[in-house]
């Protein structure tokens, strides 16, 4: 791999090498840019992936650690925020981001989502907007994503889906028992079953061979690369080009820039560390919605007071996250769904808001198993369930090979309240302030969870489940994958930080390019995510080659 000297002026600084960042580094070197990407986490591969249930579920093998990272949370900005049991953003922190422990559901967004202001009108208490770009100006590169990345799916079986110029490359993998099951509900309800796009292989493509169906998917990493991974596709072709450097246990804890307001690269902590800052010529965070808009609040300076890019004050601010109830069904015979991929069916029916049920929000629905034998034995079992001795250790066994799950994917509408800043108090590892979170559901998405887990249970009750349960857990308290909005994109430099390249109003050399650019929550939002990167980096691209940046 290229090894640049910190005091060489690169062309692009990437921060983080996760869905996004990868995908960057990639496109830049490939396109004849030198480029360093500087990760927090370290470079871990196929070697390391091992199926230990209590290191990468429990003991945040490859996520962010409270201990190391804290963040204080409150509902509100009248309350104090409070350092919590367990985190409430959470996200990949190692080379391939959470790109290497995803469950890896790919859905695009639909051509509605583009405008959804325009078709639905303004809610009260929210700032729900239009993004700048439309689906047709994003479809090549959801295109190309599916492509180069390798992704599994069957085009035209989900009949809500917008055009698309390419089949999936690959066909959909293996129907699983809870996808049986689910599509002859579903079928029984007059709704639309189909199968779940994934980035995951079904079969062996450009390399890489096919998915074994071990069933470690979700929060675990992919030891025989079928997983899609950024760590497994483009990173490698961005280090083949020898002009892309990833540089992993770098911390980032300040963007600097000159007396003209530009960029000139940033400060990092090494693995020891010691401070270390990197020239570049322009600059590219991928940190994720939470560490991107913590960044540029950090990087403070006389021509940028408060904060890198925040003029007008928006930076951190409409955090949206995933939303969406589980129910749960419990079955006569073995389904056996700790086997293969979590899901292999879903359905898009209540995906575009209804007007008629009174309230914005809608989502998908697919059938799953989340549960490995240690989290099924302690929060799988129904709520009437014994918790421990025999009657428990039988349940547990019978249970475990019986259950399903069904999940909703719902909307989580912008809100300018629901917010990143910086804890005035609590520090993290490196001594540098922690993320305090500002975040509580909108009314109307709590009630558009309501329906969608009425809806979950309608099917199950169609399956034929011989018992029924919930989760309805405040998902305002949870852990969340999906971090959006915080560095929302658009045309208005008073109501947006970035503009539909993802050029900071601000700065000309500054660029936001993952889930923080996002204008509305998308459900599934990782497809999306990385088909902006590929539009940013063809734009980056072409305006660095006619020094325009």
């Amino acid at each position: 791999m290229k090894q640049f000297k910190p005091s060489e002026e690169v062309d692009f600084l990437v921060i983080g090498a996760g869905a996004a960042g990868g995908i960057m580094a990639k496109e830049l070197s490939s396109a004849g840019f030198s480029v360093v990407v500087l990760e927090q986490g370290p470079y871990l591969r196929e070697k390391d992936f091992e199926h230990d249930e209590i290191k990468f579920t429990r003991l945040d093998a490859m996520t962010n650690n409270m201990k190391r990272q804290p963040q204080t949370l409150r509902k509100s900005g009248a309350e104090p925020a409070k350092l919590q049991g367990q985190k409430f953003l959470q996200y990949g922190r190692q080379v391939g981001g959470g790109s290497v422990h995803f469950t890896a559901n790919y859905w695009r967004l639909w051509e509605s989502d583009f405008q959804q202001k325009s078709r639905h009108g303004s809610v009260a208490g929210a700032t729900l907007a239009d993004w700048p770009i439309t689906y047709a100006d994003l479809e090549p590169y959801y295109t190309k994503g599916e492509e180069e990345l390798g992704v599994s799916g069957l085009a035209g079986a989900n009949p809500f889906e917008s055009w698309r110029s390419k089949p999936y490359p690959l066909p959909p993998l293996p129907v699983k028992s809870s996808g049986v099951i689910f599509e002859r509900a579903t079928k029984q309800l007059g709704l639309h079953p189909f199968p779940a796009p994934m980035a995951i292989l079904s079969e062996p493509y450009r390399g890489r061979g096919a998915c074994l169906h071990c069933g470690f998917c979700e929060t675990f990493g992919c030891e025989v690369r079928a997983k899609s991974s950024t760590l497994a596709t483009v990173i490698p072709m961005a280090e083949k080009t020898g002009r892309c450097e990833i540089r992993p246990d770098s911390c980032t804890r300040k963007i600097e820039v000159d007396t003209n307001g530009r960029v000139t690269g940033a400060v990092y902590f090494d693995a020891n560390r010691r401070e270390v800052f990197q020239k570049a010529k322009a600059l590219i965070l991928c940190a994720n919605g939470s560490e991107t808009p913590r960044l540029l609040l950090m990087s403070k300076s006389s021509r940028f007071p408060q904060g890198l890019a925040n003029s007008n004050g928006l930076v951190g601010k409409n955090l949206m996250v995933d939303a969406g109830y589980e129910a749960f069904g419990l079955f006569e015979h073995p389904l056996n769904e700790f086997k293969s991929v979590q899901t292999t069916r879903a359905i898009h029916d209540f995906y575009e808001p209804d007007p008629k049920h009174g309230y914005y929000g809608g989502g998908g629905i697919d059938a799953r198993f989340d549960f490995y034998p240690a989290s099924f034995a302690l929060s799988g079992l129904p709520k009437d369930a014994p918790r421990w001795g025999a009657e428990w250790k039988a349940m547990v066994a019978r249970n475990f090979t019986r259950t399903l799950t069904l999940l909703a994917h719902a909307t989580c509408l912008p809100q300018e309240k629901n917010s990143i800043t910086l804890d005035p108090d609590v520090k993290d590892a490196w001594g540098l302030p922690a993320t305090r979170v500002t975040f509580d559901f909108h009314p109307d998405d709590r009630s558009n969870m309501k329906f969608l887990l009425e809806r979950q249970i309608e099917i199950l009750e169609a399956a034929k489940a011989q018992k029924i349960w919930t989760d309805t857990a405040d998902l305002a308290l949870l852990p969340h994958n999906h971090l959006m909005g915080t560095c929302r994109m658009g045309n208005d430099p008073k109501t947006s930080v970035v503009d539909r390249y993802h050029r900071a109003h601000d700065v000309p050399n500054l660029f936001m390019v993952d889930g923080s650019s996002l204008v509305t929550a998308c459900c599934q939002p990782t497809c999306t995510i990385q088909a902006l990167a590929y539009r940013a980096a063809d734009h980056i691209a072409g305006e660095a080659r006619k020094a325009a940046i």
